[in-house]
């Protein structure tokens, strides 16, 4: 084809392909541009006699079809807990304890150890191999000025629990309030309730106990504190391979009266929490930052040992609660 019939086949085919650069929808259509008083405008009628188009006639489509344009698969929000799993033994994780330590971790207060952050340093070292690591968690990058740690193992009694029931124990937050210490029976915290939302900070129930895992939840907390007042808190729960992560700090400022006694996330505390064959293995740590002149009027490592006994506590009721439900094994399927 010489140059001159490539160039008409050009013009042939131009309309087809400007027309659809042009072509808007009515709210996107530019403002009218001015014309030149000699160009006479174009006048279209649009009715419903005159349609620009004809009509062609329409396709016949089965309800299934139409279903399968708009409709795909999501991806699953929840996990069954994956029973082809080997659980691992305490001692694999935590291999370089004493026999002492050994004896005392199956305790009820199990081993503890609180300290300022200034002079010493975590003791309890999983195995690095573990995949186990709280050292280098949130709770020491926001620099405390008191940390205590926790590890304790819940032997099982009617049965093996699993990720399911330990998350199931961690659910019902209203149990934290009815937790005592002393031989007085003291509470640390007065009510302790989710809330809504962060910005909407009303109170609402638990929720009734979970058939599934979720891959991860954020909640918010209102803890009352007898000593601190109220201490608003965003919980995270993260589930991995062999357990699961229950994180917690303040997302708000810590008033006691008038006074600002601690700052938004200047508490954090971390509980790791895993099914291995001897039990339910619990380790945690917490740490907190207050400002020299409130540390000196308090015994603040025995304060923050008392709430984390009242954790470990509510803890350890949930999984008894658990422990003592007979649930049906839920039968772990690959997707």
């Amino acid at each position: 084809m010489n140059f001159t019939g490539k160039f008409c086949l050009f013009l042939l085919f131009l309309p087809i392909c400007v027309f659809p650069l042009f072509a808007q929808t009515e709210t996107d259509a530019p403002a009218a541009l001015e014309t030149p008083a000699d160009i006479a405008p174009v006048e279209t009628a649009l009715t419903d006699t005159a349609p620009l188009f004809e009509e062609e006639a329409p396709i016949e489509i089965s309800d299934e079809e139409f279903a399968s344009y708009f409709v795909f698969e999501a991806l699953p929000i929840i996990i069954e807990g994956p029973s082809n799993i080997e659980p691992r033994s305490f001692n694999d994780i935590f291999p370089d304890l004493t026999r002492t330590q050994r004896r005392r971790v199956t305790s009820a207060s199990g081993l503890r150890n609180s300290f300022e952050a200034s002079e010493s340093s975590p003791i309890f070292r999983p195995n690095p191999e573990s995949g186990v690591e709280l050292l280098n968690s949130y709770v020491m990058q926001k620099r405390p000025s008191h940390i205590a740690e926790a590890l304790i193992l819940v032997p099982y009694n009617n049965r093996e629990l699993d990720m399911l029931d330990i998350y199931n124990a961690l659910g019902l937050i209203q149990n934290i309030q009815n937790q005592t210490i002393g031989s007085n029976n003291y509470r640390i915290f007065t009510e302790t309730t989710r809330l809504e939302s962060a910005q909407r900070r009303r109170p609402i129930p638990d929720p009734a106990p979970a058939q599934a895992l979720p891959y991860s939840e954020t909640m918010y907390l209102r803890f009352t504190d007898t000593v601190i007042g109220e201490m608003f808190i965003r919980g995270e729960i993260l589930i991995s391979l062999y357990g699961l992560t229950y994180s917690m700090t303040n997302f708000r400022d810590v008033y006691y009266s008038i006074f600002r006694v601690m700052g938004t996330e200047r508490f954090s505390a971390i509980i790791y929490l895993e099914p291995v064959r001897e039990g339910i293995l619990i380790y945690s740590m917490a740490g907190i930052y207050l400002p020299g002149f409130i540390v000196n009027r308090l015994n603040l490592s025995n304060n923050i040992n008392n709430r984390i006994t009242v954790l470990m506590n509510w803890i350890i009721e949930g999984l008894r609660r658990q422990d003592a439900v007979e649930r049906p094994v839920i039968p772990y399927t690959a997707n």
